[in-house]
């Protein structure tokens, strides 16, 4: 795997945990970003933070990067080579993968000294 070209989203995310036989929340596919986990033990929604409502289980605050192109399905690490040299900085992440390209999340407070560990790490990272 080589160093990797990040491009930062420019929307505010937030998360929010829902019980997992519950529907689908017609808010939650409306912004330019979403993603919707359903498991045994949970619904999860990442989206855009405008669209979400107002909830005591609504995490407002994160904020995702992009790697850009479409990924090879076949390729291994890429995850690990974004996540270790932010684990090394103590800086917690959510990955999100798509058939595509993966995404990592963080907290919009550590944004800045996310993108700071990863220039250093070597990755070209684009801001909108």
């Amino acid at each position: 795997m080589s160093l990797m070209l990040l491009t930062v989203l420019p929307q505010k995310l937030a998360v929010m945990r829902l019980e997992p036989d519950g529907p689908i929340p017609e808010w939650a596919t409306r912004g330019a970003f979403y993603s919707l986990t359903r498991t045994p033990d949970e619904l999860s929604i990442f989206c855009d933070s405008e669209v979400m409502p107002g909830d005591p289980s609504k995490i407002d605050g994160w904020r995702a990067l992009r790697v850009a192109g479409t990924l090879d399905l076949t390729l291994t690490g890429v995850i690990s080579q974004l996540a270790m040299p932010l684990a090394a900085k103590q800086i917690p992440i959510f990955s999100i993968s798509t058939h595509d390209t993966d995404y990592m999340i963080f907290r919009e407070d550590q944004l800045a000294d996310a993108l700071d560990v990863l220039r250093r790490a070597g990755h070209q990272v684009e801001e909108a």
